[in-house]
């Protein structure tokens, strides 16, 4: 059986040691969407050495090297068809502002494995510390069709009940032609979000964007219209990625205010605001 539960969540946690300096926040700021106009003070805060303050969406890419989606599919007991690979969704909790440049140690283990039925989906835990303690936590479900029933636990069934009333902000984020490509710089090298043929190997029409890359669009939207432009307000972020992104189509994020936290919720504007990203919440001092 390609995937081996019990012997996924037994396996020994990979650890490594990761680093980055400007050059990899600006770049991954940029892959985002950042920039755009070039000159706006507000975008330099993302762009521009000087003035530069880390988005912490920035943690899923963050010394590229370290144990993540990729090195998680190697893990003893999992064996798995890179094309029936989805991202599923995605949670991060920050525990302090990450800073420019840092050097640290990334422990990544696989932390749950449910069975959906056609499909499995795995839990990769990434929890990355420096000197002076934790520095933050990604959760990364992966979806992979064909491989459940196996008989495990289905895991969680419950899910939050949609924002309703009018969305307090909703802005329109176009995605360039090119964005999956200066994205794949940050370190997710998966051919499906740039090779024509792999992409209809995998059922889709054409390479398709990052999930992580609208997420951390998304986020920049959030902080950047309701947070003041103050990245370290954020203090946790998750969602669940319903549906794809082509490059060249253009998101609509829409917003509510909570107490503590902005609902979101994420389509694609061509076609009829089709889910991309649901169940959404930006936690934030």
């Amino acid at each position: 059986m390609p995937i081996d539960a019990a012997l996924a969540l037994a396996a020994e946690p990979r650890t490594g040691e990761i680093s980055w300096d400007h050059k990899d926040v600006q770049l991954y700021h940029l892959g985002i969407g950042a920039g755009l106009p070039a000159t706006d003070p507000d975008e330099l805060r993302y762009t521009l050495e000087s003035r530069l303050h880390v988005l912490p969406s920035f943690a899923t890419v963050a010394g590229s090297g370290s144990p993540g989606v990729i090195s998680g599919l190697s893990m003893p007991g999992v064996d798995v068809d890179l094309a029936r690979v989805l991202h599923g969704g995605q949670s991060l909790g920050i525990h302090r502002p990450i800073p420019v440049r840092g050097t640290a140690t990334a422990t990544g283990r696989i932390a749950a494995v449910y069975d959906k039925g056609k499909a499995a989906v795995l839990v990769m835990r990434t929890e990355v510390a420096d000197a002076e303690g934790p520095l933050w936590t990604n959760d990364a479900q992966i979806y992979v069709r064909g491989e459940g029933g196996f008989g495990g636990d289905r895991g969680p069934s419950t899910r939050p009940d949609p924002p309703t009333g009018d969305p307090d902000r909703t802005v329109l984020r176009p995605v360039r032609e090119d964005q999956a490509l200066l994205y794949r710089l940050c370190g997710d090298w998966n051919p499906l979000h740039a090779d024509p043929e792999f992409a209809k190997r995998a059922g889709f029409d054409r390479p398709i964007l990052h999930g992580l890359c609208t997420y951390g669009s998304t986020l920049k939207a959030v902080v950047d219209t309701l947070l003041g432009g103050d990245v370290t307000r954020v203090r946790g972020y998750r969602t669940r990625f319903a549906g794809v992104v082509y490059p060249g189509e253009t998101l609509r994020i829409r917003m509510w205010r909570e107490e503590g936290r902005v609902r979101v919720a994420v389509g694609a504007l061509e076609r009829q605001d089709a889910p991309v990203l649901v169940d959404t919440v930006v936690e934030h001092s």
